[in-house]
């Protein structure tokens, strides 16, 4: 899947079933539902959850919370927009 058939995917009712659980939690987000996203991220132990983990509670303004979570998948913390990160993450996670 291409990284705008992706973002399509979001005029659908329910994630692609054959993604990525992570692609999911950021599909999950994109529609709104933080909960859910957290949910998916916290129950995968890798640096690409802990990645998707730390988007998100950046993204919920816990940014010491965040910067746990970056270390945990050895990136730095971003310094872009939350859109331009779920738009990396996404590509990244696609290529993946």
């Amino acid at each position: 899947m291409t990284s705008q058939e992706f973002r399509n995917s979001l005029e659908s009712d329910s994630p692609d079933p054959a993604l990525n659980p992570l692609l999911h939690a950021l599909w999950w987000d994109a529609k709104g539902n933080w909960t859910r996203a957290h949910e998916i991220a916290q129950e995968i132990e890798s640096p690409e959850a802990a990645w998707v983990h730390a988007y998100l509670h950046r993204k919920e303004g816990d940014v010491s919370n965040a910067a746990y979570w970056y270390s945990r998948a050895g990136r730095p913390q971003c310094k872009e927009g939350i859109e331009v990160e779920w738009l990396v993450i996404a590509d990244h996670l696609l290529r993946a």
